[in-house]
């Protein structure tokens, strides 16, 4: 059973890549529903999937957070992962539906949330703006909001993994794209524009055709405006996705024992020990028990339970489990690692081919 893919909103839930991408889990918001039935749809999920890592933008109500981190403490389960990103809502949702396209396949709970932050950084998100006179997510200058005042003023703002702004039309560079092959997704809003489809098409190696879904609710508040055409260029294909988050090198958590990619903890917030091998069992070599394990079994929330970013998962799957199923088909060139302040997710060696396993 793959890891439950828990999102706090429906805008969040794309349509599925295929048969095998698993479906995202809807939580209802706070102001919906109480805290003890928040608490019995949680359980409901851990006693069906065994480990439940719910995204959440940062950009959501105060009280979403609020409702998630209350039914991990009360249900003090090790087992509920919260994973906060800052992408635009578009964005997010891309980021969801590639951790449900990964869930099907052999990874560890804990690599699994942590791979959210790594995948990220391979989304490029952005919106066409008729306005940036209200866009405070997005560092402006005033240049940019006096002219955002001018009649018929259009520009095009880069959220992540960058930041940048430029006006539409007035000669000046184009936003910066990936250096990979990607598809185009878009949701138009009240603005007029096929910018995306004739300028990002062409400069950001687009592969295939443009597709669209309507706009998620919270974009007009995360943009300042209602004038908008979101999009995001994302890697598509399983099989690149899988060979990205296998080719970078495993750690054990020293706090919970969880398997980890990159600087972080992505199931409890603990930072990774400097110089800390760790051993079969989950011990860190550098002294004491790689958990605050109590005789129960259950793992302590850990350092870094109110920590920004929170996630978790399932046991690795045993050798004798069903066989994977390995893709033949052919795909785009592996993506270059991440720079600066992802250069600790520098791939250390490219694994073979994606598998995913079989029911």
């Amino acid at each position: 059973m793959p890891t439950a893919i828990a999102v706090t909103s429906a805008d969040l839930a794309l349509p599925p890549t295929d048969p095998g991408t698993p479906h995202a889990t809807v939580l209802p918001a706070p102001d919906t529903q109480s805290l003890d039935a928040s608490i019995a749809d949680m359980q409901q999920l851990i006693a069906r999937y065994g480990h439940v890592i719910v995204v959440c933008p940062t950009s959501a109500p105060a009280a979403v957070e609020q409702r998630l981190r209350a039914v991990r403490a009360l249900l003090e389960s090790d087992r509920i992962a919260l994973v906060m990103t800052d992408l635009p809502p578009l964005g997010a949702a891309v980021l969801v539906r590639q951790l449900r396209q990964l869930a099907g396949c052999d990874f560890s709970p804990g690599v699994l949330a942590s791979a959210a932050r790594l995948l990220a950084h391979y989304i490029y998100a952005g919106a066409v703006l008729g306005s940036v006179s209200r866009l405070d997510r997005v560092p402006v200058s005033l240049g940019s909001h006096l002219k955002g005042w001018l009649p018929g003023a259009h520009f095009a703002v880069l959220a992540g993994p960058t930041a940048q702004i430029t006006r539409v039309g007035s000669g000046e560079a184009t936003l910066p794209g990936p250096e990979f092959t990607t598809e185009l997704l878009i949701a138009r809003g009240q603005l007029q524009t096929d910018w995306p489809t004739t300028t990002l098409v062409p400069g950001w190696r687009i592969h295939g055709a443009v597709l669209e879904t309507p706009l998620p609710e919270a974009s007009p508040r995360w943009w300042g405006t209602g004038k908008l055409v979101e999009f995001a260029a994302y890697l598509p294909d399983l099989p690149v996705l899988y060979q990205l988050v296998s080719s970078v090198r495993r750690e054990t958590c020293h706090w919970c024992a969880m398997e980890l990619i990159g600087d972080r903890c992505g199931f409890c917030g603990a930072p990774l020990q400097a110089g800390a091998v760790p051993e079969q069992g989950g011990r860190a070599l550098n002294g004491g028990p790689a958990g605050g394990r109590r005789d129960d079994g259950a793992r302590a929330l850990g350092p870094g339970a109110h920590a920004t970013q929170q996630t978790g998962g399932l046991p690795a799957r045993q050798s004798g489990d069903a066989h994977p199923v390995q893709y033949q088909a052919g795909h785009p060139a592996h993506p270059a690692p991440p720079s600066s302040s992802y250069t600790e997710l520098t791939p250390a060696n490219v694994q073979g081919n994606p598998t995913r396993a079989l029911p």
